[in-house]
């Protein structure tokens, strides 16, 4: 242990600036000491016989339903425009039936009214489907 008792010329000393950390490894040897005692008696468990793992195929995902809302409102699903909310309705409510139900991922331009996306989204709702996703673009990292 360490301890500052003033200077030889009976000077008051300067503040200190250090951290005595005498104390902190008092304290970590003291650690150490308990968790080099413990262990062993940790790791000495009762004998048992583990389950085995069997690898198993996973279901495969349903491919994800792409929608398109461009900014004049008009719908495409994939590359084929759909005249109204009504045709998406019905492919939609199509796709809803299945298990696992797929998911709606939704691209809107960024100079769409929310009108036309909230159209789509009501659709989606509408036709049970439980997933809708919106597609964006990552910003830039320079910027």
């Amino acid at each position: 242990m360490s301890m500052s008792v003033g200077s030889d010329s009976g000077e008051e000393d300067a503040v200190m600036s250090e951290i005595n950390t005498t104390p902190l490894v008092d304290i970590m040897l003291v650690l150490l000491i308990i968790f080099l005692i413990t262990s062993p008696v940790v790791l000495k468990l009762q004998k048992i016989n583990l389950p085995l793992e069997a690898n198993q195929a996973l279901k495969t995902k349903p491919s994800n339903i792409n929608v398109v809302v461009n900014k004049d409102g008009e719908i495409y699903l994939g590359l084929k425009k759909l005249k109204d909310t009504g045709a998406l309705f019905d492919v939609l409510k199509e796709e809803a039936v299945k298990l696992p139900q797929p998911e709606v991922h939704i691209r809107g331009d960024q100079e769409t009214r929310y009108e036309y996306i909230g159209k789509v989204i009501f659709t989606t709702q509408r036709a049970g489907i439980q997933k809708v996703g919106f597609i964006t673009e990552p910003p830039d990292k320079g910027a």
